[in-house]
């Protein structure tokens, strides 16, 4: 897989992935559009994009899953939303608008700057939406 840096999707591209990679199994267009309140067809035009980019595998009528890319990139997103609410709270913010605000704003920090983060505060290992993996983080930073 080619370098991440952390800038490839949209945020709604990265819900929908978090979202697929929560799920871990093939996931009918029909329940991801119910689970995000949005209209079928634009479902079906993101997942294309995503299937397009190799992200996803999409199967009309069957469904939609990740690929290992999509997995992969899905491991470094989860560690970004972590390292970025962890920040917060140790900012002041409780853990729920921690959590929060890191979602609203955590599409736009590059993987440079969340490894940077992270070896400033050590490479924790538990943050405030559970366990911090160190798989997609530079150490070196």
């Amino acid at each position: 897989m080619e370098e991440i840096t952390g800038l490839e999707l949209s945020p709604r591209k990265i819900d929908y992935v978090k979202y697929l990679y929560q799920k871990d199994a093939r996931v009918r267009t029909n329940e991801i559009s119910e689970h995000f309140k949005v209209d079928p067809s634009t479902i079906t035009k993101t997942i294309a994009e995503l299937s397009s980019s190799g992200y996803a595998d999409h199967t009309p009528y069957r469904g939609v899953r990740l690929t290992e890319r999509g997995k992969e990139y899905a491991t470094f997103l989860i560690h970004r939303h972590r390292i970025l609410s962890l920040m917060l709270k140790q900012h002041g913010l409780d853990d729920e608008n921690a959590c929060t605000e890191a979602s609203r704003f955590e599409g736009y920090v590059s993987k440079e700057a969340v490894d940077r983060i992270c070896s400033s505060m050590g490479h924790p290992t538990m943050g405030v939406c559970g366990e911090i993996e160190h798989g997609s983080c530079d150490l070196n930073h």
